[in-house]
């Protein structure tokens, strides 16, 4: 199905690799997904923006909603019996002769949900975008761990969201490399509402949450207001192929859906590709708007970007990582 208003699936696409011709997870030579040592050093540089306090269940970097013991002050309370003497105010005592306790920042983990599309319609493009994705998200779940935040992982595929355990720690980024490198497009349709609906249901703790889709579906923008409805801060990372952007097409051509296989005519002239890309256009301003109004990040990206660029450059910029 294609999107009304939208220009349609991208057409024709790989199938999907069969167990035996998947990759082995070391070196990164022979494994795309993998990183060496001094890019994950870049990375623990970087943290995920919140835009609000967070409630975690562990001692992190982020700014929580309750009160403890850090470096950086807060406010101040009435001291009540069996409050730790090591916490008054000496200073406030001496000029108003009552006992206050400081009060500091408490500062804890949170949950980074990253979530891939590996429909079929991913599987396409030079370079590919499923594995754009998949370099991305290990990418971000490295940027997560690194500041001692649970990240949680999931591929949308068919009408459900295939999660992977939960993970703390810089140790288990090597499980996470794992879980994405045996990540596959799946055979058949989509449907990325149902899919991220069926996500939304099952999330427990709220923190950043990243899509990673070429939207390429009806339901995108409910997909987006599904997510959003969780109150984590939605980031979208819009994924398109350099040939989706720019058709190399010319001459009468049937074009095939990658996902249900449908076809369509077209005389790919002039005329026909300035179209096209009038609507692709249009589609990504109404994804845009679509996003502003659940308070959603819209980041639009081809799967040329080199990835260093998109973590230390384009998501730096767009205020996603700080």
């Amino acid at each position: 199905m294609t999107e009304p208003g939208a220009p349609g699936r991208p057409l024709g696409g790989g199938e999907p690799s069969s167990p035996a011709s998947r990759p082995a997870l070391l070196p990164s030579a022979i494994d795309p997904t993998v990183f060496d040592e001094g890019f994950l050093r870049q990375l623990e540089r970087l943290l995920l923006v919140t835009r609000r306090p967070v409630r975690g269940g562990l001692k992190g970097v982020r700014r929580s909603t309750k009160r403890g013991i850090s470096v950086e002050f807060a406010d101040y309370r009435d001291y009540a019996l069996g409050d730790d003497l090591r916490q008054l105010d000496w200073n406030i005592y001496a000029r108003l002769e009552r006992l206050f306790i400081k009060l500091f920042i408490e500062e804890e983990d949170v949950t980074v949900h990253i979530l891939v599309d590996a429909s079929a319609s991913m599987d396409i493009g030079a370079p590919n975008k499923l594995l754009f994705a998949k370099r991305a998200a290990a990418a971000l779940a490295y940027v997560g761990l690194a500041s001692y935040d649970r990240v949680s992982m999931a591929v949308l595929q068919g009408r459900v969201a295939r999660r992977f355990p939960a993970v703390r720690g810089k140790g288990r980024i090597f499980q996470v490399m794992a879980d994405v490198s045996r990540t596959h497009a799946a055979e058949g349709s989509t449907d990325l509402h149902a899919a991220a609906r069926h996500y939304a249901a099952q999330l427990r703790a709220r923190g950043p949450l990243i899509l990673i889709s070429d939207l390429f579906d009806p339901g995108a923008a409910q997909a987006i207001g599904e997510l959003a409805g969780t109150r984590c801060e939605v980031v979208v990372l819009h994924v398109l192929a350099p040939d989706e952007i720019d058709p190399p097409l010319a001459g009468e051509l049937r074009l095939l859906d990658a996902e249900t296989a449908g076809g369509v005519d077209i005389t790919a002239d002039l005329g026909t590709l300035d179209a096209y890309k009038r609507r692709l256009t249009a589609w990504r301003e109404e994804l845009e708007q679509a996003s502003a109004k659940r308070r959603a990040a819209y980041v639009p990206v081809d799967s040329t970007l080199p990835l260093a660029d998109l973590v230390f450059a384009e998501l730096r910029r767009r205020r996603v990582l700080a």
